[in-house]
């Protein structure tokens, strides 16, 4: 599989692509630079909103507008640009991180501590009217989380780890964790993923320079080789949900590779699952 140059981009720590079906736009975050980007293949347009705080990830809301996991807890704006706190939850020293909407709705919001200090990040679920219920604590960075195409299954991500976990989903709670699959020390560490209509798992692998699919079964089964060192996370997007959207960044390199920050494709590489707006 070749990549090619989606979005050209200086981001300092690119993350969480999604594809907004409603609007025809990949949304995709730089955490550290407080930005959230929006970009349309069809015609090459962007947009960039600036929020207050570090942002972990931004998702499409039901009604319009934006949910967004902050650096103090989840904010919502509307499709006017009007901004409100979901949950305002400030911990100092921690940030928001990865997230992802469930197929029921709800938010799933992780966090970690700046220093990363073992233990100090959590994952969260955040109904539409702003509840939230812990599902883990003790967790490092925070990072991939996603469902199979039935529903029954979460997978997820401490990166640290270098794990990725499934559990049985429970009705809105989940149970039965363990190991879904392993990455070596010499290929870096998982970060963001995304589930195809397959049940494949891709994982972006931070400080590996590729992109992974994992076969439904755990088993190793395709590698993108990318030229950046440092991709975070990946999505399908486009129309049809066949090409694979990769962010990247260029945090803590001397010298990253001209492309770090930018966002990549690899077209035709599989065929995304439709995503679920926030229902809030």
């Amino acid at each position: 599989m070749k990549y090619e140059l989606a979005v050209r981009e200086w981001a300092e720590l690119g993350e969480g692509p999604t594809w907004d079906p409603a609007s025809g736009r990949l949304i995709w975050v730089d955490i550290l630079s407080s930005r959230v980007h929006t970009y349309d293949p069809a015609d090459g347009r962007r947009t960039v909103l600036a929020t207050e705080q570090h942002v972990g990830a931004a998702k499409p809301r039901a009604g319009g507008g934006l949910v967004v996991n902050l650096r103090d807890g989840v904010g919502l704006y509307g499709p006017d640009g009007g901004f409100r706190w979901l949950l305002h939850d400030p911990v100092a020293g921690r940030r928001a991180n990865d997230a992802a909407v469930a197929p029921d709705g709800a938010l799933w919001a992780g966090t970690m501590r700046y220093d990363e200090a073992p233990g100090g990040g959590t994952l969260t679920r955040i109904a539409a009217d702003g509840s939230a219920t812990a599902i883990l604590g003790d967790v490092t960075v925070s990072n991939g989380t996603g469902w199979s195409p039935d529903g029954r299954l979460m997978y997820y991500i401490d990166t640290p780890s270098r794990t990725v976990d499934v559990f049985d989903v429970d009705g809105q709670l989940v149970r039965n964790r363990r190991k879904f699959a392993s990455v070596e020390a010499d290929a870096g560490f998982p970060d963001g993923l995304a589930v195809d209509a397959e049940g494949g798992v891709w994982v972006a692998l931070w400080d590996g320079g590729a992109v992974r699919r994992y076969a439904a079964d755990g088993s190793l089964d395709q590698v993108v080789e990318l030229p950046v060192r440092r991709p975070t996370a990946c999505a399908f997007g486009g129309p049809d949900l066949i090409d694979l959207y990769i962010t990247t960044a260029r945090a803590g390199q001397a010298a990253p590779h001209p492309l770090a920050g930018s966002v990549l494709v690899v077209p035709g590489a599989g065929r995304g699952l439709p995503g679920t707006p926030f229902a809030g």
